[in-house]
């Protein structure tokens, strides 16, 4: 053998250098933990979970599974089913009273509306009273001092209502205390009073045009202030969803009453008459 290929066999046999030796150049250290810094840690495989994940787990679970999904809220205002405004042969009547007198403790009335079947308002008017106002009963009648601005005189107003009702179906709820502040009255046979219905009441108890309309109409009203154009509407759709019995039934109730009008009549002739063979 040469010596040059003894050289070149040499070579060959010597081992490279491990690159454990190569580690202790201090800047491939540095270099190394730089790329170690910048590499994302992997995320873990393991399937222990610790309290706090898992009781944050179950109780966000617990907390989507059981939140209740809202009803749909009822409507808070009755509007009018037509456009039509003239004078039906129904008119629904409300008043809002206001507090006069030394207390203010007596009711008069500072506002009337009156609507059409359709829920139209055909009159609306302030009324400013014959006594001073004391109390305007603001949180529930909504009447304010600046309304009596416009305000009609009473007597005005009362004449235009009963102008306005006459030979009409008067509708409302305990319309005696409306008709009472008109100091106005009404044929008991055309008044459709939707407290006094039988099938309206729970016994012998007379029941609120709230729970009414909420109940029959599924709306919401008198949350906060009257409004009597809400509360005329409210009153005569619930009559108009029961106007065909209703109605049947009054017709029966007067039948009956005519036929014992009509025998009381006849004993009172008989008397009359045996009174005088006597």
């Amino acid at each position: 053998m040469s010596s040059g290929e003894a050289a070149a066999a040499a070579a060959v046999a010597t081992p490279k250098p491990a690159p454990e030796v190569l580690a202790f150049n201090p800047n491939w250290a540095q270099l190394q933990q730089k790329l170690k810094a910048r590499r994302p840690a992997k995320p873990s495989r393991s399937t222990d979970v610790g309290p706090e994940t898992l009781v944050g787990s179950v109780l966000g679970k617990r907390k989507e599974r059981e939140e209740p999904v809202p009803d749909a809220s009822p409507p808070v205002a009755l509007s009018p089913t037509s456009a039509d405004c003239s004078l039906t042969d129904a008119l629904a009547m409300d008043c809002e009273m206001v507090g006069v007198s030394s207390e203010g403790n007596k009711s008069a009335i500072g506002r009337v509306t009156l609507v059409n079947s359709y829920g139209n308002v055909v009159y609306d008017e302030y009324v400013r009273p014959m006594e001073r106002i004391v109390d305007f009963r603001t949180r529930i009648s909504g009447i304010r001092p600046k309304n009596m601005k416009k305000a009609k005189d009473f007597c005005e107003v009362q004449d235009k209502v009963a102008e306005l009702i006459k030979g009409k179906l008067l509708v409302g709820h305990a319309l005696h205390n409306d008709l009472k502040v008109l100091l106005l009255g009404h044929p008991k046979k055309d008044i459709r009073d939707t407290s006094e219905y039988e099938l309206l009441r729970r016994g012998n108890r007379t029941r609120g045009l709230k729970h009414l309309a909420a109940e029959i109409l599924g709306v919401n009203i008198q949350e906060n202030e009257h409004c009597p154009i809400e509360d005329a509407r409210a009153a005569m759709f619930i009559y108009m969803k029961y106007k065909k019995e209703w109605e049947k039934n009054l017709k029966k109730q007067f039948k009956l009453k005519a036929k014992l009008n009509k025998r009381k009549t006849k004993k009172k002739k008989k008397k009359q008459m045996d009174a005088k063979k006597s």
